[in-house]
């Protein structure tokens, strides 16, 4: 029986995967949490990646061509899936008593600027479908580290989560299957060799990509 392409886009990266597993804040966050400033400057971060996920939308539609009509169809169903979530993000910072409009205006650190900007680069220079790559470790990552770490870091921030804050978190911990089996859908039905490849490519550079974003963390913690 074949792979799904889903099954080999996770079969295909897992070294890249293992290796954005083993940094060391990330492993510190699933096994005791995090203080209240990192957490604070891990939404800080969310925020100014999360506000470019509707635009860069908008660009791989407007690349999408006559022959991509599955790719444009599962793309509006994620723009529409996606307005909004970074207002999440400051509403949590405020609720944690941090300056949402500071980090609204402040220049992100470079590793964020670099994310977006090869976000764009590969969306308008090598193909639209370059997203379904970053997607893949973006939405991936996040629901697989917040159902592992919101508990340690609720813990160890000694808050109460009904007075806010974990909003972001808890929106991706609670990512419901039919989402997950939306995007393995779309993922199935690009069955064009040159397309998987890209696709697979591109999920092995985003992986380093968000990466470095953690390691910069560590960095200033």
């Amino acid at each position: 029986m074949s792979l799904s392409f889903h099954d080999q886009l996770v079969r295909d990266t897992a070294a890249e995967e293992a290796e954005f597993r083993a940094i060391p804040l990330i492993r510190r966050a699933i096994a005791s949490g995090v203080d209240r400033d990192l957490y604070l400057n891990f939404l800080a971060c969310a925020y100014h990646h999360v506000r470019h996920t509707c635009p860069l939308l908008g660009l791989a539609l407007s690349r999408c061509g006559e022959d991509d009509g599955i790719y444009r169809s599962g793309l509006l169903v994620y723009l529409d899936e996606e307005k909004g979530h970074e207002a999440w993000i400051l509403d949590d910072i405020r609720a944690l008593g941090g300056d949402a409009d500071a980090v609204r205006r402040t220049l992100p650190p470079l590793a964020v600027r670099m994310m977006v900007a090869y976000a764009n680069y590969a969306i308008e220079r090598i193909s639209p479908y370059a997203l379904l790559g970053m997607v893949h470790v973006l939405e991936g990552m996040s629901v697989a580290l917040a159902r592992a770490a919101a508990g340690a870091i609720l813990a160890s921030l000694s808050v109460d989560p009904a007075k806010g804050g974990f909003s972001y978190l808890n929106s991706h911990g609670q990512l419901d299957e039919e989402h997950c089996a939306l995007f393995a859908g779309l993922l199935e039905r690009i069955d064009a060799p040159d397309r998987r490849t890209l696709v697979i490519q591109s999920a092995k550079d985003f992986y380093r990509l968000y990466g470095d974003i953690f390691r910069g963390l560590t960095d200033a913690a």
